[in-house]
Order: structure tokens, then sequence, then C-alpha cells
């Protein structure tokens, strides 16, 4: 079995081979940041995200602006960028504040491309889906950043499993909004407080005008993926 500290050469190798940014950054943030990317970066992961990518490359909408809700690392907001799919904006919001300079560095040239890409701290229920303002500690020049606003198109969602004030959550969001959503049948993890044991019951916590549904098996579990626009 490989260790991890062997698969920082993998993805340097990765992207020697295919020239792809996306392994070098997240190489990089590997090299330059305490965090543990074994999980974030495993096959189940992975699989989960790129089942994201694939469906909404079929269905070809227009993204527009994206807010990925507990974003976490945003490995997924890399993969958007590096796909067919062509997001105006991303936004990665997450509670636990480690992970805003780790989600920066995986998606580092769209950071520094006037911030087409930005993580922030923040609990997704704190956030207004109609039209939303933040501001982020800027520790280059010791200061808050200036107020920015946007005005998100599509809500992604891949931890829905994690979320437990979930319906809260999903009644922020205003009808008409793209939405994708995530969640499991994994119920022994003590994170997953908001599982659901089947599709059909992932469809009645989550009600839209649906693009695409489906089932994900993977080893230990299986994912579900609902695709639509807010009813």
């Amino acid at each position: 079995m490989i260790e991890w500290q062997d698969d920082k050469d993998v993805l340097g190798r990765m992207f020697v081979l295919t020239g792809n940014p996306l392994f070098n950054n997240l190489r990089n943030a590997i090299d330059n940041h305490d965090a543990d990317f074994s999980d974030a970066l495993s096959w189940g992961q992975l699989k989960s995200k790129r089942w994201v990518i694939s469906e909404l490359e079929k269905l070809n909408p227009r993204l527009g602006t994206v807010y990925l809700c507990a974003g976490w690392y945003a490995t997924l907001a890399a993969m958007l960028f590096n796909s067919k799919l062509d997001p105006y904006k991303i936004r990665s919001f997450d509670i636990d504040e480690t992970c805003m300079p780790i989600a920066d560095a995986v998606n580092k040239p769209q950071m520094i491309d006037e911030w087409k890409f930005k993580s922030i701290t923040q609990d997704i229920l704190d956030i207004n889906y109609e039209k939303h303002t933040w501001e982020v500690w800027s520790v280059k020049n010791n200061r808050m950043s200036k107020p920015i606003t946007d005005i998100p198109n599509t809500i992604i969602n891949t931890s829905c499993e994690h979320i437990f004030d979930f319906e809260e959550w999903y009644d922020k969001i205003p009808k008409g909004k793209l939405i994708v959503v995530q969640s499991n049948n994994f119920f022994e993890v003590p994170g997953h407080v908001n599982c659901c044991e089947t599709l059909e019951d992932f469809a009645e916590q989550t009600p839209m005008d649906v693009a695409y549904e489906g089932t994900l098996e993977l080893a230990k579990y299986d994912r579900f993926m609902r695709i639509g626009y807010k009813t």
C-alpha cells in the first residue's frame, strides 16, 4: 500500500505528464499547509466529485457565480475550473477557519485572478442566498477586506450528511436557483448527522424541479445526488 507522503510525488508526476495545474496546486497545498488530505483525496471523495462534474457537463447549465457550501478544501472548485464547465466565480464557504488558506492554495490561479475563487470562513446558515455580502481578513494588509457582494446563481452542497439544521439551510435557498446536492447512507461516521437511507428519502429533503438524480455505489456506502432548480 502506498503511504500518503508518496502521493505528493504522484501528483507531481501527473503535473509533468499532463501539464494540468490542478495537480501542481494540490501538491503545493500539501507541501505548504499542515493538513491531512488523505480523506479529501480519497477514492470515494474524488469519485463523488467527479460524478458532479460528469453530470453537470451532460446538462451543460450556465453556472454563473457558484456558492460551494461546506466547501472544505474546495477540491470540487478546482475540478469545476478544470472542466468543460465555465463558472464565472466560485465562493467556498466553511465554518472551519483552517479551511480558508488551504482552499485558496488549491485554487491559487483563480484566487489571484481578482478573486475568481475565494474561500470564506462563514456558517452556511448565515448566508443570504439571494444577494450576499462578505469580507475576509487580509493577512497581507493586516485588516478586513472591503465588503464584496455576490448574487449566487448555483448552490452546491456535497456534504449534506454533515448539516445538522439541514431543513433550515435548504429553506434559505430562493426558488429558481440551480442546486447540486449530495448525501449518503454512511450512518456509522460520527459527524454524519443527516444521512438518508435511500435516494427517495433524500428527495423528500430536497424538493426541486429535477434535472438529474441518481445513486453512486461505493465500497462502504451509497452516495445520492440530485441536480435541479429549487421549487
